[in-house]
């Protein structure tokens, strides 16, 4: 039997306006394909989030359906999406992220 496969469907979006949350960026990027999990990092001291996040995709279908978008815009904001790379290697017990 075949290991499970390890690709990444990861998208990077930044320029978030501090107005939209985890569930707004799900909801949105659901529209692509189905959404595996969205983290929006945050600032301890503030509570609000950092601006940027990833969104991992249960497909490369989703994932090339949300970068064949342009532009991206959420309450009037232009968001910026890109592939990602690499793996984010967050770790759940961060105190710093929304996971969803």
């Amino acid at each position: 039997m075949a290991a499970p496969s390890k690709k990444v469907y990861e998208v990077f979006v930044s320029k978030i306006p501090w107005t939209i949350a985890g569930k707004e960026m799900r909801e949105y990027f659901g529209q692509f394909g189905q959404v595996k999990k969205c983290l929006i990092p945050f600032y301890k001291e503030t509570g609000f989030h950092r601006g940027f996040c990833w969104v991992g995709f249960t497909t490369e279908e989703g994932l090339n359906n949300a970068l064949q978008k342009d532009p991206h815009v959420l309450e009037g904001a232009k968001l910026q999406v890109q592939r990602n790379r690499r793996p984010f290697a967050g770790q759940k017990s961060n105190n710093d992220g929304e996971y969803d």
